[in-house]
């Protein structure tokens, strides 16, 4: 008989706004969104004393934490988008703003979370994040799994 294998998932939802740099529609105006974030995790060995793999809270105070000063009533550019240096420099340099390495799409929303911010979130816990699904609409998600 197989072991069952376990997960959680927490939801967290912010706002932020973002332009995809060279798209072919409306997209490529500067537009916003109210984001919700799916983080799914495993433990890497077994569930805790208590039969968790992690408390759900333990989760928020990581990734909202994070999202919420780096992320969210903010703007998330491309590296590569030259009105990015409105925020560097420009007349909206005091807003706050986040350069990805890529366009800010929903995959890649989710994949930066993946493999960049939540490896060093959890780096001392006994989880992996192993899947991260970013909804931008109620219509339309992105999922990145390890």
């Amino acid at each position: 008989m197989n072991s069952p294998t376990f997960s959680c998932t927490r939801k967290i939802h912010f706002c932020a706004g973002h332009r995809v740099f060279q798209h072919e529609s409306k997209c490529g105006n500067v537009h916003g969104h109210e984001y919700m974030i799916e983080i799914s995790a495993r433990p890497k060995s077994d569930l805790d004393s208590l039969g968790r793999v992690i408390d759900f809270s333990e989760i928020k105070a990581k990734v909202e934490t994070w999202i919420d000063e780096n992320w969210d009533h903010g703007m998330l550019l491309n590296s590569q988008d030259p009105i990015r240096s409105l925020w560097f420099k420009g007349i909206l340099k005091d807003h706050k703003f986040y350069v990805l390495p890529y366009n800010p799409t929903a995959e890649n929303i989710a994949h930066y979370l993946l493999t960049e911010i939540c490896p060093v979130l959890f780096a001392d816990t006994n989880v992996e994040v192993f899947q991260i699904t970013c909804h931008e609409t109620p219509k339309c998600r992105a999922t990145v799994t390890l």
